[in-house]
């Protein structure tokens, strides 16, 4: 079996949105959750879906699935204070419903532009490796600076990449990973890759594209609505 668990438990902060988290904010009829669901919700590979968010939104999120016919939304999750803890509430309210070589994707329902291609390779990808990060090849260099004003080093561009979700894996590989965070009192990690890193364990690549891009910004926010629009209209 094929999971998908959304992660919308965020509350938007960098948007400067207070009453309104940015996954929530409506797009031509929809809130970006919604769009983001729904990619996973029509894909012939995904069999279930759990939407992890803050307790407040569990309602807006029922109401969502029925009016969307999100008919693979089984599970509705209390979301943590960090994104690890997050993650982890997901993959402890499917435990009784998965076995341990199930697949999991996790993903950021402020990427509502996943592409099928993405999810696909994903799970492929995780079957294969146990687990896989999905990610660009960075096009600009990258500048470290650990003072804020000058330049720290500059690394070679050709070994960078722009990570992006889903991160996929076997279902017990992330389980155990987190169990073992959770154990060494880890607990703000803000990427599952690196739990499973932790563990000893390879993490292989995913080629994402730049469409799967997080909407964390006005400027994303207005990307967005151009490319839904556009999208709208080539359908016409």
């Amino acid at each position: 079996m094929n999971i998908a668990i959304i992660l919308a438990g965020g509350k938007g902060s960098r948007m400067g949105m207070v009453d309104e988290p940015k996954q929530f904010i409506d797009i031509y009829g929809k809130p970006i959750v919604v769009h983001t669901i729904e990619a996973f919700d029509i894909h012939e590979q995904i069999d279930a879906i759990a939407v992890v968010c803050l307790k407040e939104w569990h309602e807006d999120i029922k109401i969502w699935t029925r009016k969307y016919e999100l008919n693979k939304v089984k599970w509705i999750v209390d979301g943590g204070e960090t994104r690890q803890e997050s993650v982890f509430n997901g993959l402890k309210a499917i435990e009784e419903d998965v076995s341990p070589e199930d697949i999991v994707v996790i993903h950021d329902s402020a990427r509502p532009l996943i592409s099928h291609r993405i999810i696909v390779n994903n799970i492929e990808g995780a079957k294969k490796y146990g687990a896989v990060d999905t990610v660009i090849k960075a096009s600009d260099t990258i500048i470290k600076s650990t003072d804020d004003e000058t330049i720290s080093s500059i690394p070679v561009r050709k070994e960078l990449y722009i990570g992006q979700t889903p991160q996929s894996f076997v279902y017990s590989t992330i389980y155990d990973a987190h169990k073992t965070a959770e154990a060494s009192k880890l607990q703000d990690s803000t990427d599952d890759c690196r739990l499973v890193l932790n563990c000893g364990k390879k993490v292989h690549l995913v080629d994402g594209d730049k469409l799967n891009f997080k909407i964390t910004t006005m400027e994303d926010l207005l990307l967005l609505k151009s490319i839904v629009k556009m999208s709208k209209l080539e359908r016409i």
